[in-house]
């Protein structure tokens, strides 16, 4: 298509945008080509509101294979500022070695600060990270006229779990089907399908299993019943829950490390005395008096950011960010760790091949499938707990020595 060509197709998209006869969502067939598209609702958007978006029209994403996977209704792309950790030490039993670890944020001061505490780790020996638990859930919910009923599928679908993981084989080459749980309130049953996903964090391969699991219950199981939802909220996902927390979900991931005391008296200016009592006083008992589902400072933190640098999905930041930050005074030293039961990570599917993320993957050296299968998803849980642990660090040193609010001074303060 020539220039002319070109500017009249765009010219004859605006008009019929402007005159109602064509949507925004179906530019991307008018037109032909994704980023044609996205160009010309920029373009709407620029003469409709007289404003101009340069900005939002650099990026280095070719949205011909992004619209359909990853966006609908594209006009460009949104920059967040990225920055480096490291060099972290990490001793997992996947993550080996010392690690440069990308964050993205808008946030000033956190960068600076959980590299902070980056530092003191990895000169007390660095971070020991462990994955207890690796099961991504999806349970559906099924009404059944009793409790007699709902019994009778709960032990129906358990003693049928062999031929429901040879159903889950048909949907997915790397999901596999490993335990249900089963809850019963009233006549209302919850099948908590629980699932190995390799290195996909694993929501829609849980997801497509479910759905093909409750039509072969629909199939199979003769008692009355029938499922309400491929989602009961029993998962449970983009929110914070007991479940989750008790059971785990996604990566249930431990980091924990000794920081010297001599580490912390020259490098934070506190000891480990003093590191303790503030965790305990503040992460335990006035979160407890809060009612705060989890115990920790910040650690949200440090996953959102790394989330956003990886390409992870931004909304399971509310699970995955549940954590418990624990203190012990060893000796000279401090002992510290942080678990999170319910960290949702891959490095495959979703947000991880777009461009500025699969690079941050690759700095890590986590990007793409792993051989075996789940082991660079284990590997990015190992390294982001650590991180977590660091940020932490951090930023009970900086409360305990009074240093927060100047450095959000310093670093994090908006300049009119």
């Amino acid at each position: 298509m020539s220039n002319e060509e070109l500017s009249s197709k765009v010219e004859e998209a605006l008009s019929k945008l402007e005159s109602g006869e064509l949507s925004f969502s179906k530019l991307d067939s008018f037109l032909g080509n994704p980023n044609l598209a996205a160009l010309v609702r920029r373009l709407f958007l620029e003469r409709k509101y007289n404003v101009r978006l340069t900005s939002i029209a650099s990026t280095v994403i070719d949205f011909v294979g992004v619209v359909g996977h990853n966006i609908e209704n594209p006009i460009g792309a949104a920059q967040i500022p990225l920055g480096v950790v490291g060099p972290l030490k990490v001793q997992g039993d996947y993550a080996r070695g010392e690690f440069y670890v990308p964050m993205a944020t808008t946030e000033g001061a956190l960068v600076a600060g959980v590299n902070r505490g980056v530092k003191a780790v990895t000169m007390s020996g660095g971070a020991r990270s462990k994955v207890l638990y690796d099961g991504m859930t999806r349970a559906p919910i099924i009404w059944t006229p009793s409790v007699v009923e709902a019994q009778s599928l709960a032990s129906w679908i358990k003693g049928n779990i062999g031929a429901l993981r040879e159903e889950v084989k048909k949907v997915t080459r790397h999901g596999e089907l490993v335990d249900v749980q089963t809850y019963i309130v009233g006549n209302i049953l919850w099948p908590r399908f629980v699932f190995r996903t390799g290195d996909a964090m694993g929501m829609n391969i849980a997801t497509i299993a479910s759905d093909l699991l409750c039509s072969y219950i629909d199939e199979h199981y003769k008692g009355e019943h029938r499922c309400l939802s491929v989602s009961g909220n029993l998962c449970s996902d983009k929110k914070p829950s007991s479940i989750n927390r008790l059971l785990g979900r996604g990566k249930y991931v431990v980091s924990e490390a000794i920081v010297k005391g001599d580490v912390l008296r020259d490098l934070m200016r506190t000891t480990p005395e003093s590191v303790d009592f503030i965790n305990k006083s503040k992460n335990l008992l006035g979160n407890a008096v809060a009612g705060s589902p989890s115990f920790n400072g910040h650690v949200a933190n440090i996953i959102a950011a790394i989330f956003i640098a990886t390409g992870q999905d931004v909304a399971q930041v509310v699970e995955s960010s549940m954590a418990y930050t624990w203190t012990e005074v060893r000796g000279n030293d401090l002992y510290i760790s942080v678990t999170l039961p319910s960290l949702e990570v891959g490095t495959v599917g979703g947000g991880t091949w777009l461009p500025t993320q699969r690079e941050a993957l690759e700095l890590l050296g986590v990007a793409g499938g792993g051989n075996p299968p789940g082991v660079n998803a284990l590997k990015l849980a190992e390294i982001v707990a650590a991180v977590a642990l660091a940020g932490e660090l951090n930023l009970l040193a900086s409360q305990v020595t009074g240093e927060l609010a100047k450095a959000h001074e310093r670093l994090g303060r908006g300049r009119g």
